[in-house]
């Protein structure tokens, strides 16, 4: 877990929390990581004395690590609110909106524990951000928000007013400490990356499997970011993976739009890499968005 927020956290016990933090810092830093596995903390059923920390084979832990844990919801992007009214449970649509949240921030957690709701690159329209005030105002008990951003000041004020923000810095290349299994899946995503964007044939057996999906699109979504900041900035801004800094500063000077669609493209697969999706066709559809770019 990230250093900082770590020693925030630390400190807490369950009965200190608050009902919504707002985790900010530049991407690639772990905000997300971190949202996930405080939320596992909470949704673990061993016993523990810190607040921090689960067993990664109880009955909870389980359910996060498969995505189907009833009291865990997370999602990506905009949250905007549709026309549709009915009922729906916390994985029974891919569209639910801020109007859904707001019925399912009444319900009973699962086992009488906590129910979290994780937004990550948070970002609502107003209408669904006035639909959401009713639960900042008068927050039920044992319902925790966790919302992720790089760009706090894009959120309206009556949200982030209502958060205690935890920000997280970035990380120098020399302090990543990463055990053997981690270094292996970085550096296939990394070989993986190179070989798309260079038009030669590609292997994603490394890290598109379903234990290490999520951490190989985490690399390789840094390392376009990196190519797209380089584009637009040139050496100017630091590339958050600066051990390949040289690599992607020789990577083509593609269109800057292409680029950006290439992101987006990336994000969508992390998305639907928490569904049954299997882990070849998320991977595949991030080399469609690659290769396009070296065309």
């Amino acid at each position: 877990m990230s250093e900082g927020p770590t020693r925030f956290f630390s400190s807490y016990t369950r009965e200190r929390l608050a009902h919504g933090y707002l985790f900010t810092g530049p991407d690639g830093v772990g905000k997300r990581t971190f949202a996930q596995n405080l939320a596992q903390s909470l949704l673990c059923v061993t016993p523990k004395s810190m607040l921090l920390g689960y067993c990664g084979h109880c009955s909870g832990c389980k359910m996060v690590q498969s995505g189907t844990h009833p009291d865990l919801f997370a999602t990506r992007g905009q949250l905007k609110i549709g026309e549709r009214d009915t009922e729906q449970g916390f994985h029974e649509s891919e569209d639910m909106t801020a109007r859904d949240l707001v019925r399912q921030f009444s319900l009973h957690a699962y086992e009488d524990g906590w129910r979290i709701f994780i937004f990550e690159d948070a970002d609502f329209t107003r209408e669904a951000a006035n639909a959401l005030l009713a639960f900042f105002e008068d927050p039920p008990a044992r319902v925790l928000l966790l919302l992720t951003t790089d760009a706090p000041g894009k959120l309206l004020d009556t949200i982030r007013s209502r958060l205690i923000e935890v920000r997280f810095a970035p990380i120098p290349n020399q302090k990543r400490v990463l055990s053997e299994e981690q270094r292996e899946v970085r550096e296939a995503a990394i070989a993986w990356f190179y070989g798309v964007v260079q038009g030669g044939e590609v292997n994603d057996g490394h890290w598109a499997v379903r234990d290490t999906l999520e951490e190989g699109l985490d690399t390789i979504k840094t390392l376009t970011r990196d190519w797209l900041v380089t584009r637009i900035a040139g050496k100017e801004v630091a590339p958050l993976a600066s051990e390949e800094a040289r690599a992607v500063a020789k990577l083509p000077a593609v269109e800057v739009h292409e680029l950006v669609r290439a992101l987006t493209a990336i994000e969508e697969a992390e998305r639907i890499a928490r569904t049954n999706v299997t882990p070849h066709l998320v991977a595949e559809s991030v080399r469609m968005a690659l290769a396009a770019c070296s065309r």
